[in-house]
């Protein structure tokens, strides 16, 4: 599935807003229905750590928010996300550029909206990996994510 017009524009839109610019990634697609994003992190002098390979703090940087933004877009206006918790495993140097691939599934996306109908919150992991061009994991984040319903009725 391709960008629609609405998706292209966010993607600039997002690779322009400065707390994630400052990250050195780029969002180099988002599906018409917001439930994939690709990226990228290149090394240069921007992700270039004292070492010579891509700070972690890129790494982290450039998956932290995208999680949040697919869920926000899919499940719409009635529901909060949050960042809960956060963690990265390094697994090895960046020496290249690294690629990212996020992926929603519409059995998570039912299961949210199921869960929800009957709980007032819940909190969802989710995984994803930095990888080279050659597919070899580089790094790995998780990402806890605080999801609940907008307006909940009072219980009396």
């Amino acid at each position: 599935m391709g960008e629609s017009i609405k998706t292209s524009i966010f993607r600039i839109g997002f690779n322009l807003f400065p707390a994630f610019r400052g990250t050195g990634g780029r969002v180099t697609y988002i599906s018409r229905d917001f439930m994939k994003i690709r990226l990228k992190l290149p090394l240069n002098w921007r992700t270039r750590n004292y070492v010579g390979t891509i700070f972690g703090g890129s790494l982290y940087g450039a998956v932290d928010p995208v999680y949040m933004f697919m869920l926000l877009k899919v499940l719409g206006n009635d529901y909060i996300v949050w960042d809960k918790a956060a963690k990265i495993q390094f697994k090895r140097p960046g020496k290249t550029t690294l690629f990212a691939t996020f992926i929603l599934t519409k059995e998570e996306i039912q299961f949210i909206r199921e869960e929800l109908v009957s709980k007032e919150k819940i909190d969802r992991v989710y995984y994803v990996d930095l990888v080279d061009k050659h597919g070899i994991v580089h790094a790995t984040a998780e990402k806890t994510l605080h999801i609940r319903r907008k307006n909940l009725p009072k219980k009396d």
